[in-house]
Order: C-alpha cells, then structure tokens, then sequence
C-alpha cells in the first residue's frame, strides 16, 4: 500500500527503477493498456539486475499503476486509470527527481544541438540524401509507435553524420537516464498524440534543410529547441498530477 505522506528511506536500485518506470508512465513513453518489456529486456535496457526489475514492477503492481496478465498474451500491462492515487505517485515521483530529470533534459537538448551543427558542416550529399528519406519514412509513419521509432531514426541519421563517437556516446548516456526505450523521444499522452506528431513533422522539415544545406548555427538552434519538446512533456506530466515544477536549482 502506498502511503502519500510516508518519507521514503535513503534510494535503492529497487526505488531508482520504480521511479524510472513510473516517469515512462508519466511521460507516455508507455502508455495506459500497452504491455512493459519483459523483465530481463527492461535489465539489460536499465542496467541492473533483474530481480531488481521485477521487484520494482511488484510495488507498481501494488500501487495500481500496472497490472499482470496471465497466460498467452500475457505479461506486465500499464493499466486504464482513473484520477486519484496513480496521478498522485506519479507528481511525487516527478517533483522529487525534478532537479536531476531537468538538467538532464537541458544537456540531452545541448548535446543535440551540438551534433546538429557539427552535421550541417560535415554532411555528405549521401548522407543528405538519406536523411532527407528518413523525413518522409517520418511523414508517412502511422500514428504512434510507428512514428516515434522513424522519430529515432531520423535522429540517428542527424548524430552519424556528426561522426562524433565522444558525443554520441554521452549523449546515449543521458537519454538513457530518462528514456527507458532511448533513443526514442517521449511522445505525451494519447489524447495530445496527433498535436505533437504535427509539430514534429514541421520541426524536423526545418531540421533537416538546415542540415542538409549546410547551415550549422540554425540547424543546432533548431534541433535544440526541437528536442526541448522532452521536458515540455514532463512539465506538463507534472502539472497534470498537481505539481508545480521546480524553476531553480
């Protein structure tokens, strides 16, 4: 049973995985009825071991934020909910990463705006040519998860093009530390779905001309503020579940 008022005792890898799993909730990197990895995938993409995963997914259970499903089909489900207790775990476990979650956000948005830039100067007419199919792979995409995972490729396209390992290689490293699925963005919730898949669409078209035509200051203000999208989704999360995100340190 979980508790609102109760303070919770120094962190353990059981309480950093459920807050992870709860943010992906929060943000709609998995949304209400869609099934999490199985518990040694959500291991191996988490970094820990997997009874630490399965322990965390048992408290979500006990909290009501998922649900198991047994037999063929079955598996670990984010359940339909309505207001109440799920929005409350949620804003307590946002406010209280609050700090950490936002500068992270800030330096995955930099790093991206970096590797944009550095791609506008070192593009080649092929690289050009495929990341512009990447945008309409993107434009044609259906709805949803189809979209988000051309979202990502098209994202790969722009970092290979840097051809920066140091760069791509930290930048792995921080999505990881709020994506679970990196480098996959957050994609909101299903009745804002259709806004933000729009909004992306016009972004990247921008995006990729800038890269493409090699102009380096515009194609890293742009993809900087494009990938800002990821801690707008987690203000708004915030917000929907009665907390009022931290603007200082």
């Amino acid at each position: 049973m979980d508790h609102p008022t109760e303070p919770r005792g120094p962190e353990t890898r059981v309480d950093e995985v459920e807050d992870r799993l709860v943010t992906a909730v929060a943000v709609g990197e998995y949304l209400p009825g869609s099934r999490f990895p199985p518990e040694r995938e959500l291991a191996a993409l988490l970094g820990v071991a997997r009874v630490t995963v399965r322990a965390a997914l048992a408290r979500l259970v006990d909290r009501g934020l998922l649900e198991t499903r047994r037999g063929r089909g079955g598996g670990t489900f984010v359940r339909e909910q309505e207001a109440g207790a799920v929005p409350d775990a949620i804003g307590r476990t946002l406010a209280a990463r609050w700090v950490g979650i936002r500068d992270t956000a800030d330096a995955i948005a930099v790093l991206h705006g970096a590797l944009a830039a550095v791609a506008a100067e070192r593009i080649t007419p092929a690289e050009a040519e495929d990341l512009r199919a990447r945008l309409e792979t993107f434009r044609t995409a259906g709805s949803g998860f189809a979209k988000q995972q051309a979202d990502a490729v098209l994202h790969r396209g722009i970092i290979d093009a840097a051809r920066n390992d140091a760069l791509r290689s930290t930048l792995a490293a921080l999505e990881a530390q709020i994506s679970i699925a990196a480098p996959a963005h957050l994609w909101g919730t299903a009745d804002g779905m259709a806004e933000m898949e729009a909004r992306a669409l016009r972004e990247h078209e921008h995006l990729v001309d800038a890269v493409c035509s090699g102009r380096p200051a515009e194609a890293g203000d742009i993809a900087r503020r494009h990938v800002g999208i990821d801690l707008e989704l987690l203000e708004q999360a915030m917000r929907r579940a009665g907390q009022v995100p931290t603007v200082g340190a």
